[in-house]
Formats: structure tokens, sequence, C-alpha cells
């Protein structure tokens, strides 16, 4: 019997959860969890069952969302107090009238506005729990979520000064770890760039080279990130990374200015941009079944409206580790499409062949049974799609 898949959508109205039948054809909706919070990323585990959910701002706070039944209910870990906690002390009869009263003083008030990212290293099993931070910093759970530490060697690193806001501020949103190894993490911060650990956390390497092969001059990028390049660094601001399956160091990153590839966890990378239609996107997924086929999502460019090149949506795939691309779009909105695609909005499952999804700022979500040849909207009118990840039963 073919894999029942579960995916996790964060949306800026709470996350929810699309469940499909054993093949993969049928979908059905809940939500939204987590009290109607913006979520910005929603991670799970098959094997357990448990859930989180990370979001927040101003008003909520900051914090981390977790289940332990599938995501049935949910409990908030809050990392930092937010304006709405000072609003209901001040207001005894707006609480009265919400039901509810400020939360107690949690633990990372006024050094943390939002939650962006999550993710765990070395599985969950002896493994830990991480979140990314805005502004840019990381923190750890060793109890599954519901108590943090920050993690001093990365949010200290020696050039934090040198760290300048992207287009979102500074922010921590991509997390991949080692399910084999739980001394090995990579994160990436816009825009810093891409910082490595391989001794669990109590170092890290910061790692933007460019291999020698194919260097190109990157010196456009400082308008963006305030950086300055000089042929041997990529562009600082990453906007999302992942790790190939199977061991090995073959990691691939779409970045502002272009797609790479590494063959040696990140200390060196080739860029694997030709071939399509742009630069810049969000987005980019690998398949665990071969580490060589790849899917990103191009948008036409930062100042041209961030939506599909042509106005015709197209996720590309690669077969050969970025040698090559090719676009699929059987199933897409192929004329007078405006959406974006966002940085964590894009993910592949477990099954067999893999099916790859993804999420829109206008409320959709897209998925495809057979590695992206074909597509089926399985959601729309949802809220913005802010992540899309999946759990494989």
């Amino acid at each position: 019997m073919a894999d029942a898949v579960t995916v996790l959508v964060g949306t800026t109205k709470g996350a929810f959860l699309l469940r499909s039948d054993a093949g993969r054809a049928g979908w059905s909706l809940t939500g939204p969890h987590c009290d109607g919070w913006p979520i910005n990323h929603v991670i799970g585990d098959a094997a357990t069952g448990r859930m989180w959910a990370a979001g927040g701002n101003d008003w909520y706070g900051a914090g981390v969302w977790r289940s332990t039944d599938g995501g049935a209910t949910w409990a908030l870990s809050l990392l930092a107090n937010g304006k709405m906690d000072a609003f209901l002390a001040a207001d005894p009869g707006m609480a009265v009238y919400v039901g509810r009263g400020p939360a107690p003083p949690a633990p990372f008030t006024g050094a943390v506005e939002a939650i962006w990212s999550l993710g765990l290293s070395g599985g969950l099993s002896g493994g830990v729990l991480y979140v990314g931070a805005k502004p840019a910093a990381l923190y750890e759970s060793r109890d599954g979520g519901e108590s943090w530490a920050g993690v001093t060697a990365l949010n200290e690193h020696p050039t934090r000064e040198e760290w300048h806001p992207g287009g979102a501020g500074l922010v921590l949103h991509t997390i991949v770890g080692d399910p084999g190894d739980a001394a090995k993490l990579w994160v990436g911060v816009s825009a810093a760039g891409v910082f490595a650990t391989e001794d669990g956390g109590a170092s890290w390497e910061r790692r933007n080279r460019l291999s020698n092969e194919g260097a190109v001059d990157h010196g456009h990028d400082q308008a963006h990130d305030g950086q300055a390049h000089d042929g041997h660094e990529l562009g600082h601001c990453v906007h999302n990374m992942v790790r190939a399956a199977g061991g090995g160091d073959l990691m691939y990153q779409q970045n502002h200015h272009g797609v790479f590839r590494s063959q040696d966890g990140g200390r060196s990378w080739q860029e694997i941009t030709a071939g399509l239609p742009s630069g810049f996107g969000f987005p980019i997924a690998v398949d665990p079944e071969d580490a060589r086929r790849v899917w990103t999502f191009p948008l036409n460019g930062d100042t041209q409206g961030r939506f599909p090149p042509g106005a015709s949506a197209a996720v590309w795939r690669t077969e050969d580790g970025g040698e090559s691309w090719a676009a699929m779009t059987e199933g897409l909105p192929v004329k007078d499409c405006f959406f974006t695609v966002l940085r964590q909005a894009m993910a592949v499952d477990r099954a067999s062949p893999t099916g790859v999804y993804f999420g829109t700022n206008s409320g959709s979500v897209f998925a495809s049974r057979d590695r992206g040849a074909h597509w089926d909207e399985i959601a729309r009118h949802l809220p913005t799609v802010l992540s899309v990840e999946t759990v494989t039963a």
C-alpha cells in the first residue's frame, strides 16, 4: 500500500494540516491550529506523532507550539512576551472579555521578536530541537520544546557585527541537521550567509566561499546585503538550503543571486544557475531518493514583482545536480500568475515516487505525486502560506 502523507502548512493565521489517503489522491484539511498565531514554520516527527509550530510577532510574542498527538491539541512554549500581554495586564476588563490574562514573563523578552524556523539534529531520539529567531539567533531545546536555551557560540559569533538584515530583517531562517550525527548542524542567516558546526554548537564556521571553478563576480550583491564581495564569496543573503540524504556532504542553496551546489558541506559553493530563467527565488528541495534531483521555484527578480517569470508558474527540476534544468508546468497556472512561493514553502515527502509540495502567498497548496511531472491544487483560499513541510506515515 502506498504511503499516506501529512502536509504541515504554516500561514499568517495559524497552522493547517492536510492529510492524504493512502494513494495521495484525496486530501482533508484541519485548522487553523495554534490560536491563529502567525506560524512561520511547522515540522513533525513521523515516528512519534509529535509536531512543532514556530511563529509570533510583536503582538503575540515569540514562541513554539507543540503537539504530542498528531496535531489534535497544541501547547505553547513562550520565548518572548508580546504587546498583547502588556495590554491584558493593563486592562483587566479586556482580559475577562477575551477569556485569558497576560502570559507569565517569558525568558527572552526583549531579545526575540519572532521564531522563524525549526530543525532537528540527530533525529528526535537523542537529538536536539532548534529554533531560529528574529533578530537572528539560535536556541535549543533538549526536552522536546518545553524549555529553551541560547546557543551562545553562534549568537555571539565574532562576525556578529558584520551581519546585515535582508528584506525581512535579520533572521535565522534555515536549520539543516544531520540525522546520523547530532553534532552537525548548518544554519542560514539573511544576510550573513551559511554557518556550520560539527561539535554540537560549541564552535561555528562561516561557509560562504565560492569554489574556484566557475567563480563569478558578485560585487553587485553589496547594494542588497551590505557586504563587499571580491569574486571569492557568494552573496551573503542565503534564502534556503538543503542537504542531500544518505550521508555525505552534498548540499544545495537558493541564494538571493543564484542557485549553488556544495560537495563539501558548504565549505565551497559552485553556481548552478545556468539554465534557469532567473537566479532569484526562495525555496529549494532535494529528492531523498536521488541526491542529484533538485527542485526550485524561480521568480522574476527582487525589484520586478517577485512573481514567476512571464507570469507563468513553473517548478524547475534538475536530474543531474544542476548541470541542466527543465520546467515542470502541467497542472500549474501558466498564464497571468503573480503569486510568490516563499523560502520555506516547498517540501518533499518520503513516499515513492517522491512527492513534491509548495504553497503560495495567495493561499494555495500544490502537490505532485510524480516528482513534479504533474501538479494538483490540494488546497486553496488559505491565508498566506509561509511554510510547507511533510510527514510520511
